[in-house]
């Protein structure tokens, strides 16, 4: 249990970094999620990662078809919570703070030739035993090298915003690309960047696959390391994504690269 910071003799900060938690974390009030929703919610994300193009009437009708009692309204939830979209046009996107600037899509057409040209990220749902955590990771695109990555309990943006930080203190990159979602266009994500010299790319609304090496990454995360296991705690999901993340980079041979890892091409050019 976390110590109140003005009776503890360690910061905040390094209780939480002991807990394996975000700063953030700890003044989240979690939300009650019933087993069946649940369930739900991670038979939605398997069949999202196999056919991400699925909008929730594509979903509904689909678990319907699989033996489950489910609507439509039920599925547009699930996915808002989940932070999903269908990779195709559509009108549900990935949520956004309507006060927040949104920033044009730089990179169409755009020849990517060398590393720390483009980086992007993105948010994805991990599932635990009896709960779930959100994951963000930082890929650079040339190498699809992972320069970092971050669990949290909550989608507040203070964890994306620490990640990006950590990233930016030993390297840095021409085109940062996101969606429009609230994390990455928020105050403190932005003037990272800004602060940075960093040029703002955000996927056109509705275009998910305008941030498809980050895609293509979650496909691989969860059918070789996170469907594999039932992790029970957040330290246990840590350290499977660590052990993966450490094979991603440095063992998984990559048919884009020439059968290359993503560390042999990052690391050695950089």
């Amino acid at each position: 249990m976390l110590l109140e910071p003005t009776h503890s003799t360690l910061s905040l900060r390094h209780q939480c970094k002991l807990l394996d938690i975000n700063r953030s974390s700890y003044y989240y009030q979690p939300e009650l999620i019933d087993a069946a929703t649940l369930a739900l919610m991670r038979m939605v994300d398997e069949v999202y990662t196999r056919y991400p193009f699925f909008g929730s009437r594509q979903m509904a009708r689909y678990l319907c078809a699989q033996g489950q009692d489910v609507g439509r309204t039920k599925i547009r939830g699930i996915y808002e919570r989940l932070g999903l979209q269908a990779s195709c046009p559509g009108p549900h996107t990935s949520t956004s703070h309507p006060a927040h600037k949104k920033y044009p899509y730089l990179l169409r057409g755009m020849s990517i030739t060398d590393i720390d040209q483009v980086w992007s990220t993105d948010i994805t749902f991990i599932r635990l035993r009896k709960g779930f955590v959100y994951l963000m990771a930082i890929i650079d695109w040339f190498s699809r090298y992972v320069l970092d990555w971050e669990l949290s309990i909550s989608l507040e943006a203070e964890f994306c915003v620490d990640t990006l930080r950590r990233v930016l203190s030993h390297s840095k990159c021409d085109i940062f690309n996101t969606d429009q979602g609230a994390q990455f266009t928020s105050h403190d994500w932005i003037k990272t960047l800004q602060g940075s010299d960093i040029k703002i790319s955000m996927d056109g609304k509705g275009r998910a696959l305008d941030n498809v090496f980050v895609e293509r990454l979650w496909r691989s995360v969860k059918y070789e390391s996170v469907y594999l296991h039932e992790w029970d705690t957040v330290k246990e999901a840590r350290r499977g994504l660590a052990e993966y993340f450490d094979f991603y980079n440095h063992v998984r041979p990559h048919s884009s690269l020439n059968g290359c890892t993503p560390g042999s091409v990052y690391l050695t050019t950089h």
